[in-house]
């Protein structure tokens, strides 16, 4: 048993792929970065080349695996506990973890061995709950307006929202204007607009393996309270579905009871609580 580490994206893939689509709802976040870093290139999030691992059982089953995006968290999914110890130790080695982002009993242990090997203290940055689309139920009464997909004229607005949306989550920025041209380019950012003024967005990512994730869903404060948010991301919802997705997924943080009352209205039911913890020293 041991775990495999390396910059190579396509080996990466090659050997824990299968494993990642067997559960494409619990390894979203693993699936859409890899299929973005596939297809806009290893810089897609940043400078820093990302870092990729896979958990082998001696009979070649894979059991586990991670991708870090710096300077974003690790993210890991669920892993047999003896494999916890020697990721920390073999990432303790030198790749310097701002924190991680995992199911919350994989997340707790991983930051204690990782105290174990560094001395750095981890603290809760947000408790998210992952959300699987059952039964599509449109809000009721519609928000006035209507969707339309976002161009290259959405640009300016696009990039002001995209911003505003990370410091309100608290998500690293990054590099947002290479992901938002490959959000636009293949249809990945609706708009809902009232009188030809748009007022609230909502993303999607790509299909991959059956599955598609709504967002970012922003909408500016001067426009909140009167259901378009509830309204954009019925509409991306229902466009996933029509393309073909057998999965729709999202993120709520748990903190926020106003969304996770309204995707639930929607018809998303919870599936999976993760924790991303930030580590300092």
């Amino acid at each position: 048993m041991a775990w495999f580490i390396t910059e190579d994206l396509e080996e990466y893939l090659a050997a824990a792929g299968e494993f990642l689509g067997s559960r494409p709802v619990e390894h979203t976040l693993l699936l859409s970065i890899a299929h973005t870093l596939r297809v806009s290139g290893v810089a897609a999030f940043g400078e820093d080349a990302p870092l990729f691992g896979w958990w082998r059982h001696l009979d070649g089953r894979v059991d586990g695996a991670f991708l870090w995006t710096p300077p974003r968290e690790l993210v890991l999914t669920r892993v047999p506990r003896q494999a916890v110890e020697p990721l920390a130790e073999a990432l303790a080695l030198g790749y310097p973890l701002p924190g991680v982002n995992a199911h919350a009993d994989t997340a707790e242990v991983f930051a204690a061995a990782w105290r174990h090997r560094t001395g750095a203290d981890a603290q809760v940055q947000k408790r998210l709950r992952l959300y699987r689309l059952g039964e599509l139920t449109p809000p009721r009464p519609t928000a006035r307006g209507g969707p339309r997909l976002a161009t290259a004229a959405d640009r300016e607005l696009l990039l002001v929202w995209w911003k505003a949306f990370c410091r309100e989550v608290g998500e690293p920025l990054g590099k947002p204007a290479p992901l938002i041209d490959d959000r636009i380019g293949y249809g990945g950012l609706t708009l809902w607009e009232v009188d030809r003024t748009p007022v609230s967005m909502a993303g999607l990512t790509r299909q991959v393996a059956g599955m598609v994730r709504v967002g970012p869903v922003y909408t500016p404060p001067e426009s909140r309270r009167r259901g378009y948010a509830a309204a954009v991301t019925a509409a991306v919802s229902r466009a996933a579905l029509d393309a073909g997705a057998g999965e729709v997924v999202l993120f709520t943080d748990v903190a926020d009871p106003a969304a996770n009352t309204l995707y639930q209205r929607l018809g998303y039911q919870p599936v999976q609580d993760r924790i991303v913890l930030s580590f300092t020293l």
